[in-house]
């Protein structure tokens, strides 16, 4: 049975995604393999390993269990000037 996530986009990935976020039904159980599925989706170039990722609020590990209904952000590096 999918789950449904939250995702909200910043920076680089906002700008693939063409949106802030948005709500994915996925099997996906942790966060690596749901980026997995939007880098396919959205052409995401960025590595996992170049990102962090935040679940409801806190920074999380790649391997974390997500539940139904959990919020999820992925942070690319930002620039500044």
């Amino acid at each position: 049975m999918p789950r449904h996530y939250r995702l909200l986009y910043f920076a680089s990935l906002r700008d693939c995604a063409g949106c802030d976020g948005e709500t994915v039904a996925t099997a996906a159980t942790q966060p690596r393999e749901l980026y997995a599925q939007l880098a396919q989706r959205h052409g995401f170039a960025l590595a996992p390993e170049r990102l962090r990722v935040a679940v409801n609020g806190e920074f999380a590990n790649w391997d974390r269990a997500l539940a139904d209904g959990d919020e999820i952000v992925f942070l690319p590096p930002v620039s500044g000037g």
